[in-house]
Parts: C-alpha cells; structure tokens; sequence
C-alpha cells in the first residue's frame, strides 16, 4: 500500500507530548501510569504509610480502560522499596515508573499463595521521583482499595546493612544483602542489587562478592565508561566472584552483586578491599622472578614485562612474537599499549571470532597504541612483535580500561533528545487515510521516554493536533529550551508530496518537496529555516514520506544536521504493514535508537552505527518494496542516508547506564 497524497488538508493547535496515561496497558510492552491522584493525600506517600483510595466512574482511565489513581515518592539510588495495593472489590494491579529507566508491573503478588493483591519490590537505580499507578487488571473495575509502601530493611530482601543503609560502599566493611524476587533484574533475567562507592584515580580495588546460595559475579561501572566485570574467582579455584581493578578517575562507581544465572537468590556478602597488588604495573606470575616473560595469561589492567629474543616463535614474515591472551567482553573499551626503547613495535589483536586489528606506531613514535571497543565477549589473543624482521629487545606490554574519546566522553547522558514527532494517519477527507502513522510518533516517544533520553520539553503531535502552526510553535519552544549540550530530533510519518518550482542549483528537478499536515503543508525551504533557529550539538531529521529524499539538499546543508529518509526525492514510500508501522524507517529508527544500532555495545548510538544499522535492515525487509514516481515510473524503495558534516562517531544518544553490568553477560 502506497502512501500516496491525494490533496492537502485543516487547522488546530499546538499540543504537547502526550501522558503515559494515554497509552494502553495490554502488554508488558507499554507505558503506564495513569492520571489523577486522590484528592486526600494531594497523591504523595512516605515509607511506612497506608493510604486508602478508591477506583470509581470518573476518575482518569488508562488507554486501555482501567481507572487509575496515580500516587508518587522520593526514591534514592539504591534503596529498596515494596509497594502493596489490596482490594476486595476489584482485582489489583501496580504500575511502577521512575529515575534510571525503572519500570515494573504486577498483576498478582507471586508470594501470596493465590492471592489477587499485587505486590511489587524494586531497587532504585537512580536518585528521582517515583510514579505509582493503582489500577485494575480489567478495564471497568471500581472499588474501594488500600495502597502500602514500605522502605525495606536490610535484612529482608534487600541489599542494605545497618553499615551501609543508603547503599554506600566502603572500603575494608563487610556488608550482607540478599537477591530476592522484587529485586530488579537484568534483561537477562537475574535479579541484581546495586552499591555505590566513592573512589579515585588509581586506586586499586580487591571486590569479593561470596555466596552459598547462589553462583556469585560481580561488575563495576563508573566514570568515563569504564566497566569490568568477573564470574568465578579464578584464584581460589572457587565459583565466588572476584574482580581487582584500578580505578580510572576520581567519581562514583557502581558495584553491582548478581547471579550467573536467571533467577537464582539468596544472601551474599560483599567485600570491597584495597588491594596493593591490584592490576598496574604487577607481572603475571610466570615473570615473578624478575625474567622476561614470551606471553601468556593477563587481565585487563595488568602490565607486563617481556622480551623478542631468538629462539622466539616467528611470524611467516620473519618477526619474533609472543603472544598474550586476555578475556574482554562485548563494549568493554580497552587500550592495547607496546612500547620498547629496543625495537619499532607492531601489535595484532585477534577477537575470539578471528577478526584481525594491527597496529604499527601510536602517536609519538615507534611505540604500538590501540583504542577500541571489543566487539564481543570471549578470549582475545595479541601479538606482540615488532616492525622488521628479526628485531628483539625488551619491552613492556599492557592491556587497560580504555576511556571513551574527549568528543564522546563530553556527550552526558539523561534527558538530552529534545524533539518534535509529528504522526498523521487522519486527514479529514482532504487525504486519503494512513494506517499506523499516528502511531509512529507515539511509539518513537514512549521509547525515547522509557530509555529516559527524552526530554521533557519535547512535543508529539498527531492527526488534528498536527497543524502548519503547531509544528512552528513547538520549533519555537524547543529552540528557546535546547542547548548546545543537547540533542534535536525532528520526526515526520505521514503524506509527503511534490510540488513544481522554479529550476534551480538547489531544486535541479524542477519539484520543490513537502510534508503533508493536517491543515496544510511545510516546504523542505521553510523546513531549513526553521532548523536554522536551533542551537544544538547535533540535530537529526527523520523523515518516513514519500519523496523524503529531497529534504536533504535543503535541510542538511548545514552545519550539525543529519538526515535520514524512507525514499529517494522522487519515489514513493510504502506502509509497513508487516511491522504495524506507517513506515519501515518508523520503525526500525524506533529500535535503532533505543539500542538496537549499538553495533559494538559500548551504551552509545553514534552517527555510524544507526546509519550502518538502518541499512543493513532496509537491505533486509525492503529490498523488494516497489515505489513510483509521480508519473508511474515504477522502481524500489531505498533508504536515503545524508550525514552531512556529522562524523562517524558523532553521539547520537547515550543509552542508560543501568544495564551496564548486563553487557557482559
């Protein structure tokens, strides 16, 4: 099915992004929280209280057609918290949003032997605000309720200790938790308990989480990317988890306790110590006694002393090698570093798939240095050798927690995308009608707000609220509210259409091109101009219309702009119908950008990556799309991708750091 214009169309007013209250609550899929609170309480709870509500005709309802009572609390980062809702007039059901990406459903409390209360527990990720929805598990229910919240103590299913009671670590204390169902989990399926520690540079760490209940591994995540993770204490020949690092920066860091497998529970205990002889300059043990070691076994964080010496193996071109191994895990960043004062050094580091990186001379001379981001999990080997044959000498070889480069690492995290999603699917007669692309901004928005990247300036305008004047009114918002720290993101789903002008150097056809809103149209020319009023670090323009391709002349010739577009300027686009999407770049710009496009799972999305992710799925699903022109020329459909002055690893969007500790799973 074509999405094809047939005339323009009428007018209406601006309307901001919907709640999360206008969205369904069928599948553990959508968002969530209704309404209105009671009036009583003005809708707040504390630790310890009871409140009683009511669900009745009248109140604010979920999409889907529950009444719904919205309460909310102050969380901290770390803390667990239970939130019970009871009722003998209807059957309950909890609905938790908050900071850090945190989203929980329940229908029936697991551990209430059949009962129909619901029950849910949470660890908090982040510092923030927490929503509650207490709702009904079928659309029409009423009936008085009771809703409890209780802060959990630390010896009951939650990762506190009279020590530690705000979660925080501290070095040479001993602390006790316990992973338990209500806990939060990893995407995996393991339920996970978070601890926060204040560290700095260079200090070297000794983290031992024990347990006799369940197979323990740790992670650690902090500042500047840096992340590392262990399951069994190799050492101790044992299956407690046992991590040593060296801390990359001053900051806070997250120790996170967990099982190897899904859904394993019990208590641990978790020990932070300073280790003198964490991973630095410490030889392996094979180069204790002071001798040049030929390569072997090392840990990322460890320097290593050796030597290229005759009698060495020899590559095939005649140069001396040893070889180091070390375990890495998809995302990590590491920095592979030769040097040696003897000969010109060469490294090559081969992933467990068999993928070959080489590396000659970093930056200030003959010494070897790569930055990169491993590309899976597994043993990784490098080669370490030299430039010419026959060369040997000593060196010293290490294998560290890379850094994210100064342009990434300057990108923050959080709200950052301000954007404008604009979907129309009713034209009022003026058009035909299009399935699904109303949709297409709705469905963008929510998984932007789930990811917590989406700001809440942002606008979504759909059918009757998408008007000529509406889409000018909230550029002129979004311009007055983002910054040169900030992402803009403008998205269009619906009628494109072409229109004849002058020819010129920048409209060589003949045709000028425009996007199709509910009262009227905006030109690619007025689209540029109202670009041009941002100030932002780098502006995305998503286009899925026919003829999108043309926005690109005008649009990204400028500065900071990239454009992404569902056909070239004089095809059409087609509805994916397969995918209950208006159209194929709807959706799987929707999944790129909330992760799917983290080709090297390093938690960014840069320009490179959701360009390369777009393609490989439109070479895919929409290889054999037809299209047409105006005219009834008929070809296919292909994706139009214009980076403008954006580089390769410009961010995109930095995706949330809870799942941090899940990358090395």
């Amino acid at each position: 099915m074509f999405r094809t214009l047939l005339v323009a169309t009428t007018a209406l007013t601006l309307v901001a992004a919907p709640t999360i209250a206008q969205v369904a609550r069928p599948s553990s899929d959508t968002a969530a929280v209704g309404a209105a609170a009671r009036s009583g309480d003005a809708g707040q709870l504390r630790p310890g209280q009871t409140v009683s509500g009511e669900l009745r005709r009248g109140d604010d309802t979920l999409s889907s057609g529950e009444y719904n009572d919205r309460w909310g609390f102050p969380v901290r980062r770390g803390q667990t918290y239970e939130v019970s809702l009871t009722s003998t007039a209807f059957d309950p059901y909890l609905l938790v949003r908050g900071p850090g990406g945190l989203r929980e459903d329940n229908d029936d409390d697991p551990s209430a032997r059949g009962s129909r209360d619901s029950r849910i527990r949470f660890t908090a990720p982040a510092d923030g605000e927490v929503e509650v929805g207490a709702t009904s598990y079928a659309p029409g229910e009423s009936g008085a309720y009771r809703l409890t919240l209780a802060s959990v103590a630390w010896g009951d299913a939650g990762p506190r200790t009279p020590d530690s009671p705000d979660g925080t670590l501290l070095v040479g204390r001993t602390v006790s938790g316990d992973l338990a169902r209500g806990d939060a989990r990893l995407e995996s399926g393991e339920f996970i308990d978070t601890w926060t520690l204040r560290g700095r540079r260079g200090q070297q760490l000794d983290i031992r989480l024990t347990s006799t209940a369940f197979d323990p591994y740790v992670a650690i995540s902090g500042p500047g990317g840096f992340s590392d993770f262990n399951d069994d204490d190799a050492e101790a020949g044992s299956r407690d988890s046992r991590l040593r690092v060296t801390l990359p920066d001053d900051g806070e860091y997250t120790i996170a306790a967990t099982s190897y497998e899904a859904g394993e529970s019990g208590s641990y205990r978790l020990v932070v110590l300073a280790d003198a002889g964490a991973p630095g300059a410490r030889p392996p043990a094979e180069v204790a006694s002071g001798q040049p070691s030929s390569g072997g076994a090392l840990e990322v964080g460890e320097t290593v002393a050796g030597s290229l010496a005759a009698g060495d193996q020899t590559l095939d071109s005649g140069e001396y090698v040893d070889t180091w191994r070390f375990t890495g895990r998809r995302g990590q960043r590491v920095s592979v570093e030769l040097t040696s004062s003897a000969f010109d050094a060469y490294t090559m580091l081969r992933t467990p798939s068999g993928e070959q990186f080489d590396n000659d001379d970093g930056e200030d001379g003959t010494d070897s240095r790569q930055q990169l981001v491993l590309p899976e999990d597994g043993e990784y080997e490098v080669l370490v050798t030299s430039y010419r044959p026959g060369e040997t000498g000593s060196y010293r070889f290490s294998v560290g927690a890379g850094r994210e480069p100064p342009r990434q690492a300057a990108v923050a995290g959080g709200a950052r995308v301000f954007a404008l999603m604009v979907g129309v699917s009713d034209y009022d007669g003026e058009a035909n009608d299009l399935p699904y692309t109303d949709e297409d901004a709705l469905k963008l928005a929510e998984e932007l707000r789930r990811g917590g990247s989406l700001n809440d300036a942002s606008v979504v305008l759909t059918n009757a609220e998408a008007t000529v004047e509406g889409v000018r009114e909230a550029f002129r918002r979004i311009a007055a509210e983002a910054g040169p720290d900030d992402m803009f993101l403008f998205f269009f789903s619906g009628h494109g259409d072409q229109r004849p002008v002058e020819v010129s150097g920048v409209e060589p056809d003949g045709k000028s091109e425009t996007l199709a809103l509910f009262d009227g149209d905006i030109d690619d020319v007025e689209l540029a101009r109202l670009f041009d009023t941002l100030d932002t670090r780098l502006s995305l323009l998503v286009i899925d219309a026919c003829f999108s391709g043309g926005f690109a002349r005008n649009v990204v010739d400028q500065p900071g702009v990239m454009g992404v577009f569902s056909s070239e300027e004089d095809l059409t686009s087609a509805v994916a119908d397969k995918f209950q999407a208006g159209g194929y770049l709807s959706h799987f710009v929707r999944a790129g950008m909330t992760g799917e496009a983290d080709g090297d799972g390093d938690r960014l999305v840069t320009a490179g990556e959701l360009a390369t992710y777009l393609r490989r799925q439109f070479r895919v699903e929409v290889e054999d799309v037809q299209a047409e022109t105006q005219d009834g020329q008929r070809n296919y459909q292909n994706l139009v991708i214009d980076r403008g002055g954006v580089q390769v690893d410009d961010v995109i969007v930095r995706l949330p750091a809870t799942t941090l500790a899940a990358a090395g799973r």
